[in-house]
């Protein structure tokens, strides 16, 4: 057995082999010590030979669905070895080979598969490093998409989509991991696949076409060669039935606005960056049905800009909102769908359940007053969408006459099939459980006829049906009775009329099986041409079920319909955060603030104002409320008028990327290039305390010219929001007139601070750090000593004219500084209050000397 298991690893040693023994699935050797830490099962050690032992750890095979996830979930590729005929019938060792190979990209087991998100398989490949190929596939659902781009549009996409495995050339690991990071799971493939003759003869003999122009990516050469090498790796994993892959579909980035990863993250849109946060998505997920999570999903990362399309999601949201009827029905119906996507895959690749068979059956039955109901809107759109619904009725009645309404889950149960629809297998049937119904008569009538009570008639796997008879009755047993076996109290017996009844019931339910199985491939065969409609009407109903989740939202949360248009301008009338509100006490009203954005009067605004006054929370929902009205959402505010953006772009927050040796500055100096590198005239920016990675004067100097550069620049004149603590960069709306000061207003009362949250016209002159620092908690030594260097610097400042115009003091900033150091030195201070502080009287000469190394310590760090 053990040759036997060699020669199938060796097939896939780069995967954790499952091997069917008996009732478990047992793993050796390096296997075993991977699946017992990662699944927390025993490991143990059995001898293999002479002078050798394997390690050993395993599972009882019922319990495969529990364990196979963990280790896909970890990150392993599980190559499932199964026996391939039955233990009885095999005359030597039973014969076994690999049945599926699961990998963290492919898969469709539920248990492995999150319902809410798409489980995606990636290919990758470039020729100079510059631009690359991408594809996109997720098999439980058929999608199938690819594009090109260079290396940011192609991080953005990877972030977006979220792939769970990577195929990349083999020896291209360190490349593509020095590109879009390490954290994703890269899968080495023979450079033969990813070839464009391969990929292109593969793609063609799948689609079954001469070409691939129908599918509008036929100039695609790098996102072909992906798309063939994830067609391949489907070939090597033994995924062959893919016939729910009916198209391959370009991303035409054109269409959406751009959103890269820094932004998606900062904005907290999919997954919150807090443990315990909110994200967007949480808010605004009220869906129904996996598909439709799932394509709200990826309306979140890819925003429209084209204003009739966003309208027309608008136009729904209202009515929805309105008609309540219609959002009723939706709601009901749509809880009866499930995972239609899901579901037909699974039908595709001839692993569809009874039970499953049944709730396609049901979902379609859901699907036609959907449809009635869409059909007789007055809206325009919805009509559509009603058009586009197909009820399948045909498969629809066919399941409902051949399926029973409550199957078993696994076809080898038995019990599938309805009464009436196969003469033989109602005939099988009679003879199976009319002939259990005469053991049970024959049964009393041996009881009649020997005048045993306690006489039973039973079946056990080695030897069939037999008669028990207690030891105190033996004696009346007939001559003609054949003894099988002796108990303890009692003797079993067989007898020819025994015998014949039991070849008779026992042949007819290895019949039923045998037919039913033939009739329920049958009716799995015929849904494959029904695959398009019904991923079709999965499409639409996932749309759907999209516009209901945004209208339930509108209506929980005071929110409105935005006006979208062409203009240049972003106008936000008593605008709110749309997770902070959520989170607010229900006695604390999140305060409103108005933003107005153009291209002409105000196209940067300077947000200055204490730690925790808001400034933040103000970035964000603006940038929040233009995505969401772009998705075709409503949003918390008071009226909103959006001209189109194509681009959001986001610098906030920062934290020193270690691993790759950055600092807090350099990823800030990072995504701010970026940034400046790639705004277009209809840009959203916001900047977020740009520049507090370096030294005071360096961060004004390089926030004050990025400023600068937005303004002046001649064509892209980008929206702009800044909020900074450099209260020296108001000045610079003396100096350009698009750019306009605000602050988010505080009120001292009593030495406390109260935060306002409102934001006004005009700059902040104070930060209140220390304010925010008692609020803290930070002893109030310390804060009162924060105090008294405080004034000493505002005293030396003031000394030093730091009310002189910002440009100069950045020019002076070298001599500046070292003025600053001369007068009322904080650490000359500190050794002022050290030697202050010291009993002289009373000092040893040791605790003399070590003083006085301590202060010139602090001297020292002072240089």
């Amino acid at each position: 057995m053990m040759k036997q298991y060699n020669e199938i690893k060796r097939q896939h040693p780069d995967a954790v082999l499952l091997f069917r023994v008996g009732d478990f699935y047992e793993t050796f050797s390096d296997d075993a010590i991977t699946a017992s830490e990662i699944l927390g099962i025993t490991l143990t050690r059995r001898a293999n030979g002479a002078a050798q032992f394997v390690e050993l750890a395993g599972f009882p095979h019922h319990a495969l669905d529990t364990y196979l996830p963990k280790l896909v979930r970890a990150g392993k590729r599980v190559a499932i070895c199964d026996q391939l005929e039955d233990p009885k019938l095999a005359k030597t060792i039973v014969k076994r080979g690999i049945t599926e190979l699961v990998t963290p990209g492919v898969s469709i087991n539920d248990n492995v598969l999150v319902h809410k998100e798409n489980n995606f398989l990636a290919a990758l490949y470039s020729t100079d490093g510059k631009l690359f190929g991408i594809s996109f596939l997720d098999i439980s659902t058929g999608e199938f998409l690819t594009t090109e781009g260079n290396r940011d549009e192609t991080d953005k996409l990877l972030s977006s989509f979220s792939p769970k495995e990577i195929l990349i050339e083999r020896g291209s690991k360190r490349k593509f991991g020095e590109n879009f990071g390490q954290d994703y799971l890269f899968y080495e493939l023979d450079d033969w696949i990813f070839t464009d003759d391969a990929s292109r003869e593969r793609l063609l003999a799948h689609f079954k076409t001469k070409n691939l122009k129908g599918f509008g990516v036929q100039h695609l050469t790098l996102g072909i060669v992906a798309s063939g090498a994830i067609l391949h790796y489907l070939d090597i994993t033994q995924h062959t039935q893919i016939s729910h892959i009916t198209s391959l579909r370009q991303i035409d980035d054109s269409r959406y606005v751009k959103l890269d990863k820094f932004t998606v993250r900062s904005l907290e849109l999919i997954t919150p960056m807090n443990e315990g946060g909110k994200s967007l998505l949480n808010i605004l997920d009220k869906t129904i049905s996996p598909m439709g999570s799932r394509m709200l999903r990826r309306w979140m990362v890819f925003p429209l800009k084209d204003v009739r399309s966003i309208d027309e999601r608008l136009d729904v949201v209202e009515n929805f909102f309105r008609e309540t009827e219609l959002k009723r029905l939706l709601e009901e119906k749509l809880s009866l769908i499930g995972d239609l996507e899901r579901i037909i895959s699974k039908a595709a690749v001839g692993r569809i359940s009874p039970r499953e068979v049944v709730q396609l059956k049901v979902a379609l039955m859901a699907i036609e007053p959907i449809r009635e109901a869409f059909l007789s809107s007055d809206n325009a759109v919805i009509r559509g969408m009603g058009e586009k619904l197909d009820p399948c009725s045909a498969i629809r009645d066919r399941i409902e006459r051949e399926i029973v309404p409550d199957p078993p889950v696994q076809l080898n149960k038995g019990g599938v099939i309805r009464k009436g629809v196969d003469e033989q297998l109602d005939e099988l049937r009679n003879i199976a459980f009319s002939g259990k119904d005469y053991l049970l008569q024959l049964q009393q009538q041996k009881i009649d006829e020997t005048g045993i009570p306690s006489l039973k008639i039973a079946f056990n796997n080695v030897f069939g049906y037999y008669i028990e008879v207690r030891n105190t009755h033996k004696d009346k047993v007939p001559d003609t009775w054949i003894r099988k076996q002796t108990l303890v109290n009692a003797e079993r017996y067989i007898t020819e009329e025994l015998k014949a009844y039991e070849e008779k019931i026992l042949g007819a339910e290895e019949k039923i099986a045998i037919v039913e199985a033939t009739l329920y491939n049958a009716l799995v065969e015929s849904l494959l041409e029904y695959i398009p409609a019904i991923q079709g009407n999965a499409a639409v109903i996932a749309r759907a079920d999209c516009l209901l989740s945004f209208a339930k939202v509108a209506g929980e949360n005071r929110y409105i319909r935005p006006e979208i248009n062409d203009s240049d301008a972003i106008d936000i009338k008593g605008g709110r955060h749309p997770v902070i509100e959520k989170q607010l006490p229900p006695d604390e009203p999140y305060v409103a603030n108005d933003v107005y954005l153009d291209r002409d009067t105000q196209q940067i605004i300077i947000i200055t104002g204490p730690n925790m006054a808001g400034k933040s929370a103000l970035l964000r929902q603006t940038a929040l409320i233009t995505l969401m009205a772009q998705i075709g959402c409503f949003v918390p505010a008071e009226s909103a008028k959006i001209g189109l953006v194509d681009k959001i772009f986001t610098r906030v927050g920062a934290s020193d990327n270690i691993s790759l040796g950055e600092s807090t500055f350099m990823v800030e100096m990072n995504e701010a290039a970026y940034i400046i590198n790639n705004i277009t005239e209809r840009s959203l920016v916001l900047f977020d305390e740009l520049g507090r990675g370096t030294s005071t004067y360096d961060g004004i100097s390089i926030a004050w010219s990025i400023v600068e550069y937005i303004h002046e620049h001649p064509r892209a004149k980008a929206k702009t929001l800044f909020a900074t603590h450099y209260h020296e960069l108001n000045e610079m709306e003396k100096s350009f007139k698009r750019i306009k000061n605000y602050n988010v207003a505080v009120k001292e009362v009593d030495n406390k601070v109260i935060f306002l949250r409102k934001l006004v016209p005009g700059g902040s002159e104070h930060s209140f750090g220390i304010h925010v620092a008692k609020m803290a908690g930070m002893p109030q030594s310390i804060t009162k000593r924060s105090e008294a260097i405080l004034q000493q610097m505002e005293a030396a400042n003031r000394r030093q004219g730091i009310n002189k115009p910002i440009k100069d003091i950045v020019e002076n900033r070298e001599g500046y500084q070292l003025s600053f150091f001369q007068l009322d030195d904080p650490v000359l201070s500190q050794v002022r209050d050290e030697i202050l502080n010291l009993d002289v009287n009373n000092l040893t000469p040791l605790e003399a000397l070590n003083k006085l190394n301590e202060i010139k310590k602090i001297v020292k760090g002072k240089q």
